[in-house]
């Protein structure tokens, strides 16, 4: 759930910030140009971001004076960059914390830069991802825009925000998934009107902290992704380059979106440099007893009572089967018109489920056909797949109506439960091989 947002006293503003987590240290994540902290949590690649460091630490996130839900500033008198870092101290001063690490991303690493060096009693740790120590090209700062094109940025974006953003530079592995790009467009409008996206661009342009790095004390780690096309690998080699002791990291990917794209690699080298631990990796397989129904006939019943009775008999046979897949423990994957496929952690279970649904849904007039297996399936974020799956499904189509057909991996695993069954024969399934199937009499 969305953590509340609180507001501290910066000088005469007031800035929005969040507290989530209980980890044992405190991390402070400064966000780039322009944010908004509420609107990161309607995003699920920003949420699953902000999680996993929540996982691991107390995260205290800000919106920067300006932007976000924070108070407005004027366009022609924005803050300089030694005001806006003093909004850091403000935060952690409300957020009751001491002390902490940074993590900052492209312009907000600046900000991370200088509160570490004039700030080195609350700064524990420090960790800057795609971040630039200069804005405008000069002969010995040679991988930054020139100033006529930063200039010619901030006019395209006050005249067309937010669409003015090229997501093919700034996330690239957004292209050709039109929902995603149309999130991070509508994310970024919320971030800032047009003018002062343009006006703190323009501000942002005049950053350089080449002479704060070498006064950097805390341990530092400085990431970047090979293929950034907004700020080089090779900048940030040279920023780490310029810190004392820096740790410099270079990933596969092409995202300056913090939060596009792979980020878990990121992630895990950030925690690994925190906490001193990595992450144990998250299991991409588990054994799982897959169970899949469909409504027999539901074509010819639909046309026989229409549709408008027929939608309101799906609604009340999906009540009826998500109520037993709560009383059993069974996770709902998916559902797909009149079928479901769910998953137990017990075949015994995930049978006396099937039986409960079948017999449930006879009070709508309904038979369902239902199959369950037993196997090692892989786990893909919120999908599970392999060929577990594949068996469950031709289970499931092998059934006749108003029979739970299980394979002979379930049936032999349930021995000693009490559930009965008749033996169906062995049956050649289409992509799978032949199983020995059997049919539920009595769970």
């Amino acid at each position: 759930m969305q953590p509340g947002t609180r507001y501290a006293k910066s000088g005469e503003l007031n800035i929005a910030y969040q507290v989530v987590g209980e980890g044992p240290l405190d991390l402070v994540y400064v966000p780039g140009w322009v944010s908004n902290i509420e609107l990161m949590w309607e995003e699920p690649g920003f949420a699953r971001f902000l999680s996993r460091l929540a996982s691991f630490s107390r995260l205290i996130l800000f919106d920067k004076r300006g932007t976000g839900l924070s108070d407005r500033v004027p366009n022609d008198d924005l803050p300089n960059l030694e005001q806006r870092m003093d909004d850091v101290r403000a935060v952690m001063d409300a957020a009751g914390s001491a002390e902490a690490a940074l993590i900052g991303h492209s312009e907000g690493g600046n900000m991370c830069a200088l509160f570490a060096a004039t700030y080195p009693d609350r700064v524990t740790a420090l960790v800057l991802v795609g971040c630039f120590a200069k804005r405008i090209r000069t002969v010995d700062y040679p991988w930054a825009p020139t100033s006529a094109e930063r200039e010619e940025t901030a006019q395209l974006v006050e005249r067309a925000w937010p669409n003015a953003l090229d997501l093919d530079t700034y996330a690239p592995s957004t292209i050709g998934d039109q929902p995603l790009q149309q999130r991070v467009l509508t994310y970024f409008r919320h971030c800032a009107s047009p003018g002062a996206a343009a006006a703190l661009l323009r501000m942002n342009s005049q950053i350089d902290v080449r002479a704060v790095l070498p006064a950097i004390q805390a341990p530092t780690l400085v990431m970047t992704r090979t293929g950034d096309r907004d700020v080089q690998a090779a900048e940030s080699r040279w920023l780490a380059g310029q810190i004392p002791g820096a740790k410099f990291v270079e990933l596969p990917g092409d995202d300056h979106l913090i939060w596009v794209g792979e980020a878990e690699p990121l992630l895990a080298e950030a925690e690994e440099f925190l906490t001193g631990a990595r992450p144990a990796p998250e299991p991409d397989r588990a054994l799982a007893t897959v169970l899949f129904t469909d409504i027999a006939g539901s074509t010819e019943r639909a046309a026989s009572v229409g549709d408008r009775r027929w939608g309101e008999l799906l609604q009340a046979h999906h009540a009826y089967v998500r109520q037993q897949l709560e009383r059993f423990r069974g996770r709902e994957v998916d559902t797909a018109g009149d079928g479901f496929f769910a998953t137990f952690d017990g075949p015994a279970r995930a049978v006396r489920a099937a039986c409960a649904i079948r017999d449930s849904v006879k009070e709508l007039g309904i038979d369902i056909r239902a199959g369950l297996h037993t196997g090692e399936c892989e786990l893909m974020q919120d999908k599970i797949g392999g060929i577990a799956v594949h068996t469950g499904a031709r289970v499931a189509g092998a059934a006749s109506p108003g029979e739970v057909l299980v394979s002979s991996t379930v049936r032999d695993l349930v021995a000693g439960s009490g559930i009965t069954f008749d033996d169906r024969g062995e049956h050649e399934l289409k992509g799978v091989g032949t199983w020995r199937l059997y049919s539920v009499v009595d769970a």
